[in-house]
């Protein structure tokens, strides 16, 4: 079975132990390396990432000490809740909101294992593997690739049929957890939905019973909340410039996005492990048609989400600067006010963009979760 999978599977062991070799000997290794292990020798470090020979070792150790840089260096204060309804023995599917392009999976992983818990598969989209460092990164930490939506009708239906195929071959059959987001990309605006194409797209791969075909995935929504919208900017020029023209990404974009989420300082961050989707939840939606179905679990999942997002004093004071009003002034300090006005500011170098505009799409990314709540 694992054959039938080989052009979107993470490494296995032989694959592995080469790519580790590949990473120590790249160019960008010394970059790496030394943040990661500022305080060692290159020569060191690139011994011990070469000799790696399983995920394990490779997760547990260099990869839980970047998201220990990560919240040393940019997040005052890192909080997970919701891991007692869950057991370290059992496989689950966890559907995601999706912020940020690495860190929202990548600290999951993190938080599971500080719990006992075996870190998860994580879908790794085919518009990120730039490069074969890149490449090589994400398959030793067991992502696997999700080709983004043709123009072809037929191939997009064998791509959807293969990744349902492959996440429930992860969860019933290799008895591993399995990271995917809500949609397609990252939400920019704030505001988190469910696509139903996903929900469709799980049940693909056993259309004989639709409620057994999510409920033998163990579904468990996912809630990331930052206190400082990752790429917030980044985002809110994009918004902007879609407006007026389909936006093509620039070259080496994704990757900028990458580090400026690593890199920028995000404040608080809290992870919500939801309670998952349960089998009377599913059953109270027999009756309805495929479509309908997809929609109403869509729509749980949200709900879940929606509940357990935290909102910040950031998303009070967006919501009261972009509607003029003093509605949530209970939420928030004077100083912590003082400190967002002074980040939405720095919009007003982008002089060749309708600045005004440009302030209200960046505020409805920090307001619109406020609207969603």
């Amino acid at each position: 079975m694992e054959n039938k999978f080989d052009d979107i599977r993470p490494y296995n062991a032989e694959e592995f132990s080469e790519a580790m070799k590949r990473i120590a000997a790249s160019t960008s290794f010394p970059l790496l390396a030394s943040y990661v292990y500022p305080e060692e020798p290159i020569e060191v470090v690139r011994q011990r990432i070469a000799g790696y020979t399983n995920v394990h070792d490779f997760q547990t150790q260099t990869m839980a000490r970047v998201n220990e840089r990560v919240i040393e260096d940019s997040i005052s204060e890192f909080t997970c809740n919701g891991i007692s309804r869950l057991s370290p023995d059992a496989s689950y599917l966890y559907v995601s909101n999706h912020r940020d392009i690495m860190l929202d999976s990548s600290l999951l992983q993190y938080y599971l294992v500080t719990q006992g818990f075996d870190t998860t598969e994580i879908t790794f989209g085919a518009n990120l593997m730039s490069s074969q460092l890149v490449i090589d990164i994400g398959k030793c930490n067991k992502m696997f690739k999700v080709e983004r939506p043709g123009g072809n009708i037929k191939d997009f239906y064998r791509s959807s049929l293969h990744l349902s195929e492959y996440i429930r071959y992860v969860i019933r059959e290799k008895h591993q957890s399995v990271w995917i987001a809500q949609r397609n990309g990252r939400t920019k605006d704030g505001i988190d939905t469910t696509d139903q194409g996903i929900i469709k797209m799980f049940c693909m791969s056993r259309n004989d019973d639709k409620i057994q075909a999510l409920s033998e995935l163990r579904i468990v929504p996912v809630a990331v909340s930052y206190e400082w919208e990752s790429c917030d900017i980044l985002k809110a020029l994009e918004l902007y410039q879609s407006q007026f023209s389909k936006y093509v990404k620039k070259p080496g974009e994704d990757l900028n996005s990458i580090l400026t989420g690593l890199l920028q300082r995000k404040g608080r961050v809290h992870f919500e492990l939801c309670e998952p989707i349960r089998d009377d939840e599913l059953l109270q939606f027999e009756g309805l048609t495929n479509n309908e179905y997809h929609k109403a679990v869509a729509q749980l999942i949200d709900s879940r989400i929606h509940a357990a997002y935290r909102l910040w004093p950031n998303n009070y004071i967006a919501h009261d600067l972009r509607y003029g009003s003093r509605v949530f002034k209970s939420f928030y300090t004077t100083a912590e006010r003082e400190a967002f006005e002074k980040r939405v500011t720095q919009l007003e170098k982008y002089d060749d963009c309708d600045v005004d505009q440009l302030k209200d799409i960046f505020l409805g990314i920090y307001s619109n979760p406020v609207e969603r709540k």
